[in-house]
């Protein structure tokens, strides 16, 4: 039997609908494709003064939960110190929204999802009382997974709504871009978008491609001294994030890439014309050119301006249509950089070539 799954734009007005209704929302997925990610994002954007607080409940034991059992001896009856990491009265107070993270709930040891059971059933566990503005969203890995996972108990998982989360490419690349994803990433898997994902649960590989080693090896190629690191090793410390053989491919990738010129030049007209026409390196250097424009508008309007044109000049002059949509699409939409209308006035072939598949509408 099929099941439905959401990308990542999808589960997001899915999770905010949840936690206006105030109920317990669960996200399934394969690990590292981006759930605690989404839901940190969902809080950021959020209107008001928010919380997150994220508890990791497979690392935790049940009075990390229920709290710890003590004397008092006023009364000389057992009482309970709360757990520190849950939200208090005072921190309630403080925010408009805390939105309490369950994260790999059905990898907690049965013992901790009974008292987690406790605290999202009843909104309260021993002497604790959750208060009115917490929402709780859970998350973890399928039993399919080949992960630690316990089956979820029956009345645990009917106090939650269930999405099944999927790997979507267009809505990685946008958080990519968004994030600063190195340039040789977002330009191979935009080339080669099968290979953003291939997780196999049956397989003995200790590393595979996921979005999140997709940022190991972006952080990895920005680490100071990778670049002058011998072949071999480089390969070798990639393959640590995705796997041995998708870091054979991405690094003759890069060994192609890394003849491109700097986008800089282009931007300020000294360079106009594109020798390498391997695809992947095209979308790498298109990145790049956007990461390049980007930094530009926050900084001289007059060299910003200049390189509006060098921009639209060089991806008409270089790149097939396709790979001139992503270049504007990322600009204009993706970082959202206010250029129509005071710059593509005169560039009237573009607009006439390619303006409605940018913005069908307008």
């Amino acid at each position: 039997m099929e099941t439905l799954q959401a990308r990542a734009s999808t589960v997001q007005p899915i999770v905010e609908r949840a936690m206006q209704a105030k109920r317990p929302i669960f996200l399934w997925g394969a690990p590292g494709i981006g759930k605690s990610e989404l839901v940190e994002g969902i809080v950021d954007n959020m209107s008001g003064n928010n919380l997150m607080i994220d508890m990791r409940l497979a690392l935790m034991e049940p009075t990390d939960l229920r709290g710890y059992p003590f004397r008092n001896p006023e009364t000389n009856q057992m009482e309970w110190a709360p757990a520190a990491d849950l939200p208090t009265a005072e921190q309630a107070e403080l925010y408009d929204i805390i939105v309490l993270f369950l994260d790999e709930l059905n990898s907690a040891p049965p013992s901790v999802q009974a008292a987690a059971y406790q605290l999202i059933l009843n909104g309260r566990i021993g002497q604790y009382v959750l208060p009115k503005n917490v929402r709780i969203v859970a998350a973890g890995n399928r039993e399919t997974d080949r992960g630690v996972t316990y089956r979820m108990p029956a009345p645990l998982a009917n106090r939650f709504r269930h999405i099944n989360m999927e790997v979507n490419f267009e809505d990685w690349s946008i958080w990519a871009t968004d994030n600063k994803v190195h340039q040789d990433v977002i330009g191979y898997l935009t080339y080669s978008k099968a290979d953003l994902f291939d997780f196999d649960p049956k397989t003995s590989s200790q590393s595979f491609a996921t979005p999140r080693s997709w940022n190991f090896v972006s952080e990895i190629l920005n680490t100071s001294g990778f670049d002058t690191a011998p072949d071999y090793e480089q390969k070798v410390e990639i393959a640590g994030a995705i796997g041995e053989g998708m870091a054979i491919k991405f690094c003759e990738h890069r060994k192609i890439a890394s003849k491109l010129p700097n986008p800089e030049d282009v931007l300020n007209g000294k360079v106009k014309k594109l020798d390498i026409k391997e695809k992947s390196a095209q979308y790498s250097f298109a990145i790049g050119l956007c990461y390049e424009l980007a930094e530009l508008a926050d900084g001289d309007l007059g060299k910003f301006d200049t390189g509006v044109d060098y921009f639209f000049d060089f991806i008409m002059a270089n790149f097939e249509p396709e790979l001139v949509i992503f270049s504007a699409k990322t600009v204009l939409s993706d970082h959202d950089i206010d250029i129509k209308p005071r710059k593509l006035q005169g560039k009237k072939e573009f607009k006439d070539r390619y303006w409605k598949y940018l913005f069908p509408a307008a």
